[in-house]
This record gives C-alpha cells, sequence and structure tokens, in this order.
C-alpha cells in the first residue's frame, strides 16, 4: 500500500513539474512539447486506473472531466476527496483480524428462536444476521433515553455505581462543564481501582484539552486517540473518523446513540439552542456486542490484546417476558464497505406499511433514493424528519437537493422547527427499528466507524413511535408546490453543495 502513495504522489509531482515547465520556464519549444505529453500521458493513465475501480459510468466520467479541466488541482481534489470511499485498503489487516475475531467470539451454542418476527422482520432479520456476523439476542433488554438531560442523568448514575470497569469511546469530548463532570466521576472511578479506558476521536474532541487528558492519565485511566491527525493526512486516515459513542460499565450495562459529551448536546449553547437527540441504554447479551466493538477499537490503537479478558463479562436478561429481538451492529472501513447503508436499504425494502426516518444529515445513495421512490408508489408511508436549520451549509443544501425527486414520488418530508435535530432513527411498520451513531450520509456509509441497535417487535420501539409523533408537532410539512416554485439562487446552492456528497 506504500507503493501506491508513493505512486500517486509521484504522479502529483509529475504534473505540478510538467506544468511548470510548460507555462512558467523559457525554454525550447521540444521541452514544452515534451512537457505537455508527459502531462497528457499521466491524465491518461490516472483515468485509466479510475476506470478499472468499478465505479458508476456517471462517476468515472466525472473525474475525468475535473482531471482534464482542472489541471493538478483537479488531481489533488480526487486524492482527497474523490477516491476516499476506495481507501478501504487503509484497514485491510484490521478488516481480516476483525472479520475472525467476530466469528470467534460472536459464536452461539443454540441460536435464539425468532419464530415470532412477522414477515418484514423476517426479511430484515435474514439479511442481517448475514451480513453483520453478530447475532441477535432474544436476551436483552433496550431502553431508549430522549435528549441528553435524561440520557447523561442516566450515564452518571451507572458511572457512579461501577465496580470492575468502565469502558468509553466518544468522536465528540469537550472540556467544558459537562465534560468535566464526567472526567471528574471517571478520576473518582479510576482512585477506586475501577479500570477506566478512554477513547476520543482526535479529530472530534479538537476541544478536548490536553491538560484534561494528562489528569486523567495521571489518576491511572488509559486514554487513547483514535487515528490521531499528525499521522493520518499522507495516507488519508485523517478522513476516517471514530463517529461511535459507547459507554460499557462493569459489563452489565451499555450506552450508544446519537449524543456525544458537550454542553450543546444538553441544549445549553445558545448559538445552537435545544438539541433533539436520541440515545438508548442496553443491559443482556446485546452488551457483550457493543463491548466487543469498543475492545476491537481499543486493541486497534492501542495494541493491546484484550478481548480474552473480558469473556466472561456475557450476561443475559433472566425472569422476563420475551420482549422482542436486539441486533448491535458495527460498520466502518474495517468491515464490508457500505453495509450500513445496505442494512438502510434492506429495512426501508422490508416495509409494508410505513417507514420513518429522522436524520440531522439526509444525503442518500442512489440505492437508497430508489428505495423510497419505490416505496412511496406503493403507497407506504415515507415520512423523513429533517432539521430546519443545519450545521452545516453544504449538508443544509445538499440534502434539499434530494427532496424535489422524493416529493414527486409522495413522500412526505417534514422540517423539525424546535431546535437542532441530531437523533438518528429508522421505524418501519412500527415494530422494526434502528438507532444508533450512523447518519444517511456518504460518510456514515463509507467513511467513519459507526454502531447501530436493531430493534425486532421490543417495547422500546412504542416509544421510539411515541417520540417521532412528538417531534411531529414541532415540525412543518414541506410542500411540494410551494418546494418547487424557490428561486434560482437556492436551486445553484442546492447543485453546488450537492457535488460534495461523496464526502458529507
Amino acid at each position: 500500500m506504500k507503493s501506491r502513495r508513493r505512486l500517486e504522489f509521484l504522479f502529483a509531482f509529475i504534473l505540478i513539474t510538467t506544468l511548470y515547465v510548460a507555462f512558467f520556464m523559457e525554454t525550447s519549444t521540444f521541452i514544452t512539447v515534451f512537457s505537455l505529453l508527459l502531462y497528457a500521458a499521466t491524465i491518461f493513465i490516472i483515468s485509466f486506473s479510475i476506470m478499472l475501480e468499478e465505479r458508476t459510468p456517471q462517476h468515472t466520467l466525472l473525474w475525468i472531466y475535473v482531471l482534464v479541466f482542472f489541471p493538478l488541482v483537479g488531481y489533488l481534489f480526487y486524492l482527497y476527496s474523490g477516491q476516499l470511499y476506495m481507501k478501504g485498503y487503509l484497514f485491510q489487516s484490521m478488516r481480516r483480524k476483525n472479520r475472525e475475531e467476530w466469528k470467534r467470539l460472536m459464536k452461539q451454542e443454540d441460536d435464539p428462536d425468532v419464530s415470532f418476527l412477522q414477515d418484514g422482520q423476517m426479511r430484515f432479520a435474514e439479511f442481517s444476521i448475514h451480513s453483520a456476523l453478530t447475532p441477535m439476542s432474544t436476551s436483552s433488554k433496550a431502553t431508549i433515553l430522549k435528549n441528553g438531560e435524561e440520557t447523561f442523568f442516566e450515564i452518571k448514575r451507572r458511572l457512579m455505581k461501577a465496580k470492575k470497569f468502565i469502558h468509553m469511546e466518544y468522536y465528540i469530548f469537550r472540556s467544558d462543564r459537562l465534560g468535566k463532570e464526567m472526567i471528574d466521576i471517571l478520576i473518582s472511578k479510576a482512585k477506586e481501582g475501577v479500570e477506566v479506558l478512554f477513547i476520543f476521536d482526535a479529530a472530534g474532541s479538537l476541544t478536548l484539552f490536553s491538560e484534561d487528558i494528562i489528569k486523567m492519565e495521571k489518576a491511572g485511566i488509559q486514554v487513547r486517540a483514535f487515528s490521531p491527525l499528525k499521522y493520518g493526512f499522507f495516507n488519508q486516515k485523517f478522513n476516517f473518523r471514530n463517529h461511535r459513542k459507547i459507554v460499557i460499565i462493569d459489563g452489565e450495562v451499555g450506552f450508544t446513540g446519537g449524543l456525544n459529551v458537550g454542553v450543546e448536546y444538553l441544549g445549553e449553547d445558545s448559538e445552537v439552542g435545544f438539541w433533539r437527540d436520541t440515545h438508548l441504554s442496553l443491559k443482556g447479551e446485546a452488551v457483550y456486542t457493543l463491548h466487543t466493538i469498543f475492545l476491537l477499537d481499543w486493541e486497534y490503537i492501542s495494541g493491546q490484546h484484550v478481548l480474552d479478558d473480558y469473556r466472561c463479562y456475557r450476561h443475559t436478561v433472566h425472569d422476563h417476558t420475551l420482549d422482542g429481538a436486539v441486533q448491535v451492529v458495527g460498520s466502518g472501513p474495517d468491515t464490508q464497505q457500505g453495509i450500513m447503508g445496505d442494512f438502510y436499504y434492506s429495512m426501508i425494502s422490508s416495509a409494508e406499511q410505513s417507514i420513518w426516518i429522522a436524520t440531522p444529515y439526509f444525503v442518500p445513495d442512489e440505492a437508497i433514493r430508489t428505495a423510497l421512490r419505490v416505496a412511496a408508489a406503493k403507497k407506504i408511508e415515507v415520512r423523513i424528519l429533517v432539521p430546519e436549520i443545519n450545521d452545516s451549509f453544504l449538508t443544509q443544501y445538499a440534502s434539499r437537493s434530494y427532496f424535489s425527486e422524493l416529493l414527486r414520488y409522495g413522500v412526505e418530508i417534514y422540517s423539525y422547527k424546535k431546535g437542532f435535530l441530531h437523533q438518528k432513527i429508522i421505524i418501519v411498520d412500527g415494530n422494526l427499528a434502528s438507532i444508533g451513531t450512523a447518519n444517511m450520509d456518504m460518510r456514515s456509509f463509507h467513511l467513519n466507524f459507526e454502531v447501530n441497535v436493531f430493534l425486532y417487535g421490543t417495547s422500546s420501539i412504542r416509544d421510539l413511535v411515541a417520540h417521532f409523533e412528538e417531534d411531529m408537532k414541532d415540525s412543518v410539512k414541506i410542500s411540494p408546490v410551494q418546494f418547487y416554485k424557490r428561486g434560482l439562487l437556492e436551486r445553484s446552492k442546492e447543485s453546488f453543495a450537492r457535488l460534495f456528497s461523496g464526502v458529507l
């Protein structure tokens, strides 16, 4: 793989040199012509390599046009955005190792009885079990946590009860009031002898102060940064971020969902305002799967071999009536490329009555757009809930660029106005649901490390349905007629932003 990177930079050097010689140096006609021919040959070789990457014809032609009409700049843009989803080779060794570990650790003596699943749930389950290598559990309990206040109250309450270990992983962890409260709890538990492992994403957690990291380490907490920026620029690893939010306490309870650690997630940032989000707590067998995802991340960044040390922490929920099934799925460059997008597509395709989606970043690929259009054409109720104002210009308008084709087929799109909607929820037929960290965009599908929990007929789905209906009251349905009347400026912004869909 190092040879490929050397070749990429060699091509960049040739392009820079030939353009400089041809246009900025006083030299002979022969050298000028030779430089231009060498430049053209290099562009041809790069274009041919793009053709071999098995992209869609549209994407292949698009990048060839960029290379031809935007000399040098086009190639640099291709290196750092156009081939991102092809960069899975950066994690090939991690992918091979993780796949073997999943097969070994997730092996069950007996498959759970899932005969209670309905037709749509069963179709999705057959796909998910085969694709994810993670089991469905009928001995787990999922509890929905609404918004930051409820979520962090419960997380801090459980952290204070920790006796053996706390394993924590966040994309964004800030050194603000909430972050320092969490750090103080971790430090106090570490001083009590509780093992604390802490992972933060190096890009997402730029506002985690170094003095807080040193403070934790002095207390005995093992702290690791995922993909430090200084090591990832030239091989593009800086583009692949760990977007997971995981907390495991004593192997008995686990937390995941949309909420990072920062006061804005409590609605205390005056610029952001009210923050609408959803988190989840797990008990039972599913905690072991969530924990394994964390431990694989820990082994990758620390070099320690710890998976087998925690195999004994595999609990089941006893003395409870059957409450559906739970499946935890991790995705990212260490798994099959685009697997979370495949899960979302499969969920949507299994629908018979309704599809409800809430996402802050709506940049669907062609397969998901087709599935939504087909579902709406079959008179299945399709509702998509997005924030009125996004935290990114490109995402805001890239999302809106997809509205026209969906509205035309009868998809209902709602704009959430109470504040910023950040939850990542899909509910199908009121009995199948997904909640987790993955947005409905290309970055979550191809670039980020994510984790989602899929719920099959659990009582917790009723809470998701009730919360979605409450959110609808704080939303406005986008009128197809009014949307089609938007001005040329708005359409231009959408078209421009859509060009960057592949990296949003």
